[in-house]
């Protein structure tokens, strides 16, 4: 925790980036496809005859090839039903490959060995951007030889795209770019940033989340935004607290304040109280210079103007608090409007 908590001190000082790091280019972005097919080839550890949907699928596909069987008569387990996913790049041609995901919607134990039928996948829109065929590598193996998830594998490569999403940038004269998160004095940041590259208005803030760019008469929209994503501004961070509530770990940036507060939490009682100087009772112990803890009612003095959710963390391992303590501590004072920063649980 030490290490973590010196690492996020550098960082949260560190506000120089790249317009590239904030903001994506409206318009450029993934795709998500989606498909459903067979996988065939499996030792038995394919769908069961309880797997209806994969019965009748079998029996489609066969009688597309002219061999008439019913659901009711086959009895294989060499074959699951599956769903295909994948991400259409930005951009991407006629031709090009992708990886894509292939996951068991049946009863399978396993799709290891298994080869994914060709499979359509279609958009959003419902027409069809990409085909899918090819073996499945299951990988992933964990310490005791076997898989954790032996019912998801990857097609490496086995996606090719068959429809293009056409984007024309280069004869636009305006784009838009859009910031990751929206925030007034970084949108402004990223206008007084391009306009003094350009030394000229080419760009405007719409709202804290959109800035309008024009291009300039010299330059191809192209070669702009290539520019554009390179340049240089001041960034400032929102102020998130991230937390996982499984494995315990709290990550947080070490100048997010708190504010006075009186909080119970089983054992522990909290008082957060800013003085001019801390207090410092018998058998209190000082964290530093701006905070001492008071042992006998688990009190937290404070200098005005310097408690932290850094520090407040620090204290309360030296009051015996558990991670899981830590954790509802902080939401509890999140809700009470004591945290001011993001709280995000993961």
């Amino acid at each position: 925790m030490r290490l973590l908590l010196l690492l996020l001190f550098f960082y949260s000082f560190v506000y120089a980036t790249k317009v590239s790091d904030v903001a994506n280019i409206v318009g450029v972005r993934e795709n998500q496809l989606i498909g459903y097919s067979l996988v065939v080839g499996l030792k038995k550890t394919g769908d069961g005859t309880t797997s209806k949907f994969t019965l009748q699928s079998i029996s489609n596909m066969l009688k597309s090839m002219n061999i008439d069987m019913k659901p009711i008569d086959i009895k294989s387990k060499n074959v699951a039903a599956v769903v295909v996913t994948a991400t259409l790049k930005p951009f991407a041609r006629q031709g090009d490959k992708f990886d894509v995901v292939v996951s068991s919607i049946g009863d399978a134990k396993s799709l290891e060995g298994g080869t994914l039928l060709m499979t359509p996948l279609k958009g959003v829109d419902g027409k069809i951007y990409a085909l899918a065929q090819g073996s499945i590598s299951i990988g992933g193996r964990n310490q005791g030889g076997g898989n954790s998830h032996p019912t998801v594998g990857m097609v490496f490569e086995g996606g090719f795209v068959e429809r293009e999403i056409n984007i024309d940038l280069y004869h636009q004269q305006y784009a838009n770019l859009s910031l990751k998160e929206s925030n007034f004095k970084n949108a402004i940041g990223v206008q007084k940033a391009i306009n003094k590259f350009y030394n000229t208005k080419v760009a405007v803030a719409l709202d804290p989340r959109t800035i309008k760019l024009k291009c300039p008469k010299n330059l191809s929209m192209i070669e702009f935004l290539s520019e554009v994503q390179d340049v240089d501004m001041n960034y400032k961070p929102k102020n998130k607290i991230i937390i996982n509530e499984r494995t315990g770990t709290i990550i947080a940036g070490i100048d997010i304040e708190v504010k006075p507060i009186v909080l119970t939490h089983g054992d522990i009682t909290i008082k957060i109280n800013e003085q001019s100087e801390p207090a410092k009772p018998a058998g209190s112990i000082a964290v530093d210079n701006d905070m001492v803890i008071g042992l006998n009612e688990n009190e937290l003095y404070t200098r005005k103007g310097t408690t932290t959710v850094a520090n407040l963390v620090r204290s309360l391992q030296k009051l015996g608090a558990t991670p899981k303590d830590i954790i509802s501590i902080l939401e509890a004072m999140k809700s009470a409007g004591s945290i001011s920063a993001e709280l995000k649980v993961i």
